[in-house]
């Protein structure tokens, strides 16, 4: 049953992936957005049902191996989508989300071994309440960080794009060229409001990883590879935020900031822990 939600969504994101950037050409069909959100709802519900089902059979909450972290960050990035588009009414939050969600589940399914699917029992570190609070908060402040990320990226596409065909508009085309601002102005501002959501997700996350730290290992902080990269990824963002707050970069400059973050996010989540060092590794590549 668990692998069979897991196969359904992976075949749902397919299906919506086309849908989204049909939808983009096609100039915004409702019906097609309609579509998509009624599929991304449903992988949502896939997903989180063999969450459930996985915590139900193992007796504690799923996120203990890279396997587990990787569907619930999944889970998480198609919430985030649903309450975006709820509140913008556009289609390219799913066209950006929708191609990360189907790389990770393809990701999770295909390349992972299969002992690294399987459950295992808690090591006595992870006995705690601390993995259910610390964990979750996390991989919920990555998803939006990444989906925040994302729309910097689209920003800084868009943006080139139009100044690129800037030296050739003429006087006639005028509205059109207002109309892509606008749509770069929405853009840019969504993605500041993500970010500035992810970021105190981020924070939270972090101090309760050292106060778990703490109480596991008998220390806050020690400078493992994984903590310095969270600090690297919390920096990178209040450097953002920073700029955004006090206007002291606008358009271009911070939307390349916030596409590094993107790329450190990553490194942070997966690219530390795959090098088998630390207290937090995977240990798959070394």
């Amino acid at each position: 049953m668990e692998n069979n939600c897991i196969n359904i969504s992976f075949a749902l994101f397919l299906v919506n992936l086309m849908i989204y950037w049909i939808n983009i050409a096609l100039r915004r069909s409702k019906a097609l957005y309609k579509l998509g959100t009624i599929i991304t709802i449903s992988i949502n519900l896939l997903l989180s049902t063999s969450l459930i089902l996985r915590w139900i059979s193992n007796g504690y909450f799923p996120l203990s191996n890279l396997y587990e972290s990787l569907i619930f960050l999944t889970w998480g990035l198609t919430f985030l989508q649903l309450i975006l588009e709820q509140q913008n009414r556009s289609p390219f939050v799913g066209s950006i989300a929708t191609p990360v969600g189907l790389f990770i589940i393809a990701f999770a399914s295909l390349s992972l071994p299969e002992n690294m699917k399987e459950a295992s029992p808690l090591v006595p570190a992870l006995r705690s309440n601390w993995l259910m609070m610390h964990v979750s908060i996390m991989m919920i402040s990555y998803a939006t960080l990444i989906l925040g990320s994302l729309l910097s990226i689209l920003f800084l596409v868009l943006y080139n794009i139009r100044n690129r065909k800037k030296n050739n508009i003429k006087s006639n085309n005028a509205t059109k060229q207002l109309s892509r601002i606008t749509l770069l102005q929405s853009i840019d501002n969504l993605s500041y409001r993500t970010i500035g959501l992810g970021f105190p997700l981020l924070t939270i996350g972090i101090v309760a990883g050292a106060v778990w730290a703490n109480e596991a290992w008998g220390s806050y902080w020690s400078w493992d590879p994984k903590e310095t990269w969270a600090l690297i990824t919390w920096l990178v963002f209040a450097a953002y935020l920073h700029s955004r707050l006090n206007k002291a970069w606008e358009g271009e400059k911070p939307a390349i900031l916030a596409s590094v973050g993107f790329v450190v996010v990553w490194i942070c989540y997966l690219g530390v822990n795959f090098l088998g060092q630390g207290l937090h590794s995977y240990g798959w590549f070394l």
